[in-house]
């Protein structure tokens, strides 16, 4: 884009009542935030989903990691990086139960270095129509020829898989929990679908982990199965870090190090944030009821409370509630009405969803107290509906 266009531009994304700002926030629990004035909030837009970030063992865990540097100093293919990146490894390898894991420094980039490094020329990729849009842009710079199924639709994904002509490599690339519907992806379907047509499973577990699984262990565990090729996750949801990872077998592992743009020429995450992640990891495999359990019963209540405010919400297995209202302005009006009192509220709107259905997205975490839960839904319910 030319320069002098760019405030006609931005003109229009005003006018469509689509221009963001980022808002200050600092997060005093792991589920209630103060803004710059002062006030406080609770927090239901967060994917602080077991509430690690303010657990005292990991708070403890970056306190010591700091004696190691408050940054890494360059790419770990160069420069090296502390032991507990290669422990964190290792441990999130035999969480997911698989062979090795990489670790990149977001879960978006993650996605872009996995697709990127095995989409090849003679490759497709048949991508859910609802992926993350980490997900779209892995596909976009990758040099595979991209083919877009209809969201969940299995039907529809087996004829593009058998009538669609390939030289090379077949890969299937899903969400396993959609994080504007909070739906999950039909794991073991895609796994027959995957064995049948020699396709390579890629499953983004990013709003997986720490949320679905009796242990928290995301899509596989959710479903009893196994034979996804590659789990990708992140370490900035239910883990409380910052990062992401590749999970998958020693050589798939082994060709990412090697030839994943995004891995090799990136500065590596720093020892805080990978002991944060480490301590997270650790503490939610010693104690999975306490932080699944508890994330569980928060959803099932909120869910029955919203119910009987006569709210309604989007079914779904997972503490991501969506409530279409599809209108933007309606959507911002609701959200800025539970904001003022106090609840802070995502409004998602278009382009992140399609038109006219935009919604509210309320995340439940591990975190939030009954007393919280109570006082989001006493909120919402005075102000829904909007006239």
């Amino acid at each position: 884009m030319k320069l002098e266009n760019m405030g006609k531009a931005l003109d229009e994304i005003r006018e469509g009542g689509r221009f963001r700002k980022v808002q200050d926030l600092r997060m005093v629990t792991a589920s209630k935030g103060v803004r710059r004035d002062g006030s406080e909030c609770i927090v239901f837009n967060s994917n602080d989903y077991l509430g690690m970030t303010h657990e005292q063992e990991v708070q403890e865990a970056a306190r010591d990691a700091v004696r190691w540097g408050t940054g890494s100093g360059g790419a770990r293919l160069t420069s090296g990086a502390v032991f507990e990146l290669s422990d964190l490894e290792k441990e999130l390898a035999s969480f997911k139960h698989a062979e090795d894991a990489v670790i990149f420094n977001t879960g978006y980039m993650t996605n872009l270095g996995v697709l990127y490094a095995l989409g090849g020329k003679d490759d497709i990729i048949f991508s859910d129509a609802l992926n993350h849009a980490s997900i779209v842009d892995g596909c976009r710079i990758s040099r595979a020829r991209t083919v877009i199924y209809p969201h969940s639709d299995m039907a529809a994904l087996e004829e593009l898989l058998k009538n669609t002509p390939v030289s090379g490599q077949r890969f299937i690339v899903t969400d396993g929990v959609f994080s504007m519907d909070g739906d999950i992806a039909p794991v073991p379907d895609l796994i027959r679908l995957k064995e049948k047509y020699n396709a390579c499973l890629i499953v983004d577990d990013a709003h997986g982990v720490g949320v679905i699984g009796e242990t928290g262990r995301g899509s596989a565990e959710h479903f009893y199965v196994s034979g996804i090729d590659i789990q990708v996750g992140t370490l900035s949801k239910a883990l409380g870090a910052e990062g992401g990872y590749a999970a998958a077998s020693r050589e798939i592992c082994d060709y990412l190090r090697n030839v994943s743009r995004p891995f090799i020429f990136s500065t590596s995450i720093s020892a805080v944030t990978g002991m944060t992640a480490l301590a997270a990891l650790r503490l939610l495999e010693r104690e999975p009821e306490r932080f699944v359990g508890r994330l569980m019963e928060n959803t099932r209540y909120m869910k029955e409370k919203l119910a009987e405010a006569g709210i309604p919400v989007e079914p779904s297995d997972t503490p991501i509630i969506p409530i279409i209202l599809g209108e933007e302005e309606k959507t911002l009006a609701y959200a800025s009405r539970c904001i003022e009192e106090g609840i802070l509220l995502s409004a998602i709107r278009p382009p992140t969803v399609p038109a006219g259905t935009s919604r509210i997205r309320l995340t439940v975490t591990a975190a939030h107290t009954k007393e919280e839960l109570d006082r989001a839904v006493a909120v919402m319910k005075a102000h829904f509906p909007l006239p």
